[in-house]
């Protein structure tokens, strides 16, 4: 097995390995927490997105006063207001903000498995487009389970569904660290 430097896979002999283990190990906790949490992950989430959504409101208000012509004022009062109101709306009542996220969810997870079971499909064989089409597939068996559970599984599955991405992002980060400690603690000192 040939050894591989610092330099070949672009660590830095003086980085430190600690910030993406720790980071990846305070992901990983979180995304544990918003698993075990699902309801109240999810309600926060849709409180967080109420937030944003005035804060754009605002943002696009301010806008329209230096948007060109009173066209352009108006289309952005117009998005400010529409922003403002959803947000409202999803801060007022989170529990309808996560019925919201999660019909999206099912919308994205149904629309981008179909693109990729046909895509999959119609690649050639020796660019295993099965696999593709498999991942296709399963997201649109998600999306099915998820609507004929709906609206209950709006109780759980987006608070799920980022715990698991927070989970497999703090691991992730953990292996770059570990890697990269293992790089640097086997190089060699070199003297300046």
């Amino acid at each position: 097995m040939a050894e591989t430097s610092v330099e070949e896979i672009g660590i830095a002999p003086d980085q430190n390995w600690r910030v993406p283990a720790g980071t990846g190990i305070v992901l990983a906790l979180l995304g544990l927490l918003a698993i075990v949490f699902p309801f109240v992950t999810g309600v926060s989430l849709s409180l967080l997105l109420g937030v944003l959504l005035v804060a754009g409101g605002i943002a696009h208000a301010v806008h329209a006063f230096s948007a060109p012509g009173w066209t352009g004022s108006a289309v952005q009062v117009v998005l400010g207001v529409v922003y403002v109101v959803a947000g409202v709306i999803f801060f007022v009542n989170p529990v309808f903000g996560l019925t919201t996220l999660t019909l999206l969810v099912i919308a994205y997870l149904f629309v981008g498995g179909l693109i990729e079971l046909v895509a999959g499909l119609g690649m050639p064989r020796e660019a295993n487009g099965l696999w593709i089409a498999a991942s296709g597939a399963i997201g649109i068996l998600l999306a099915g389970l998820l609507f004929a559970g709906f609206p209950s599984t709006a109780l759980w599955a987006v608070g799920t569904l980022f715990g698991v991405n927070l989970l497999v992002s703090g691991v992730a980060l953990l292996s770059v660290g570990s890697a990269e400690r293992r790089v640097v603690k086997d190089e060699p000192a070199t003297s300046v």
